[in-house]
């Protein structure tokens, strides 16, 4: 055998790992796909870098390199006659700049199953790129292509919902869930609310209905494209709750109410409203949190707005103020109320007017607070506000520093002096002005608790009630 005889072998040369053969030498691999790249004259072949990013390594076009232990080995093309390999050269990793994919020229027919080894094996090494082409070739070649469209139809949905899920608190609740068109001499607006009782009592938030408070008008929309009017029949600004009433429909079928003071963080929930008027909407999310001091609702949303709320990432948005948010046995846990708005010019937590959209941080009023209220306001036709009848302010060392004492209030009755910084009210912790009101609202007057202060003090503290004044 000569130098330049294309059967020589060197006996030093690294033998195939499947086939045992030697590659042939100065042999240039074809393309993956059965065209075989032609080299110009001297230089190296010029391949089609594969878009896909390897199984293991980065996208080189994202500035790395694909890491493929099958990937086909560059070589310069010698002068002379050239041979073609059926296996990849001798080292497995590859050169810098070569193809990361394994590459196999055509080969002269040979009978036996060494050409079928080979093929088996070059389909394993390039794995789905090629098994996708040679999947679409075959079933090109196999008869008629199939096609969706002319598959029948699967039978159709029986049976209720599933109990504990979203479909099943939404057929459970929506019936009850109405659409609150309102307008006054200072606006117009939507929102929502829900059906409390078959008489026709709705409850929602203060802000959705303050407008139409005065001689405005308010219009209940439900499910089913039913309408009817309706009249306030009492709020509380700072609770951020009122009723409405609707006459002349009938069959109303109320919600079932829960109770809020056993909810617990991650737990799931379900909201219902109109979101910009698109009534009935239904999302879920969780619990994000409790006992979330927030300034919102009411007319200005200062101090005497603060609600404890429950913070949920179910998105609601400006018109799903108002509406329930229910845990998954359907009963409402809360009232949404207000979303963070970071476009507010303030930065802090919007009301539910068009500041934003949802960000996955809304606020809900707990159902336990709302359960009270409202029974009082259909009851008296007013809402009764729980108060210490003390001022206060953030204190710098943190909890809630209290101002002016009110004479004769349950703040003076107890003890407590302008100065003294409440740190805790029973067991939970106060470590600002708004936690202290946020968890005074949640008590019923005449309840008493424990205020432990910043000296190690306590005081026994009875709840008051005074009635609330809308404006």
């Amino acid at each position: 055998m000569t130098e330049n005889d294309p059967s020589a072998h060197d006996p030093a040369t690294p033998r195939h790992p499947e086939t045992g053969q030697q590659p042939a030498q100065g042999g240039w691999a074809g393309h993956p796909y059965g065209e075989q790249a032609q080299p110009e004259s001297g230089g190296a072949p010029q391949y089609s870098e594969p878009s896909y990013h390897a199984v293991t390594g980065a996208d080189p076009a994202y500035g790395g390199q694909a890491s493929n232990p099958w990937s086909a080995q560059g070589a310069q093309m010698p002068s002379g006659p050239t041979q073609q390999s059926v296996y990849p050269p001798p080292n497995p990793y590859g050169q810098p700049g070569t193809s990361g994919y394994p590459v196999a020229a055509p080969e002269p027919k040979r009978s036996g199953g060494k050409l079928l080894a080979g093929v088996a094996l070059v389909a394993l090494l390039v794995g789905g790129i090629a098994g996708g082409t040679v999947g679409y070739f075959t079933a090109g070649s196999s008869g008629p292509a199939g096609n969706a469209l002319n598959a029948p139809k699967p039978a159709q949905q029986t049976g209720n919902a599933p109990a504990g899920s979203v479909e099943a608190v939404a057929q459970k609740l929506s019936p009850s869930v109405v659409e609150l068109q309102v307008s006054g001499q200072q606006g117009a607006g939507e929102g929502s609310g829900f059906v409390i009782s078959t008489d026709g009592y709705i409850l929602t938030n203060n802000h959705v209905v303050e407008v139409a408070a005065n001689g405005g008008q308010i219009q209940a929309v439900f499910q089913d494209g039913k309408k009817a009017a309706a009249k306030v029949v009492g709020r509380d600004p700072t609770t951020d709750i009122a009723v409405v009433k609707v006459t002349g429909v009938g069959n109303l079928t109320p919600v079932e109410l829960g109770r809020s003071d056993d909810l617990r963080v991650g737990q799931s929930v379900v909201a219902i409203g109109s979101p910009f008027e698109l009534a009935g909407t239904v999302t879920s999310g969780i619990v994000s949190s409790l006992h979330r001091p927030v300034r919102a609702g009411g007319s200005s949303g200062d101090q005497t707005t603060v609600m404890d709320a429950v913070q949920t990432d179910a998105a609601i948005n400006p018109g799903n103020s108002g509406g329930p948010l229910a845990n998954m046995s359907g009963q409402v846990i809360g009232i949404n109320s207000a979303i963070y708005s970071p476009q507010s010019a303030s930065g802090g937590q919007g009301q539910g007017a068009s500041e934003g959209g949802n960000v996955g941080i809304g606020f809900a009023i707990p159902i336990d607070q709302a359960r009270r209220t409202a029974d009082t306001i259909i009851k008296t036709g007013q809402a009764v506000q729980t108060y210490i009848g003390a001022e206060v302010k953030d204190a710098p060392q943190g909890g809630a520093e209290l101002g002016a004492i009110k004479p004769g209030s349950p703040a003076e009755k107890a003890g407590l002096k302008a100065g003294d910084v409440v740190t805790k009210i029973d067991e939970r912790p106060i470590d600002s002005a708004d936690t202290l009101v946020a968890a005074v609202r949640t008590r019923a007057p005449d309840e008493k608790a424990t205020f432990t202060l910043a000296d190690g003090r306590t005081a026994e503290v009875t709840f008051g009630g005074q009635p609330v004044q809308p404006n």
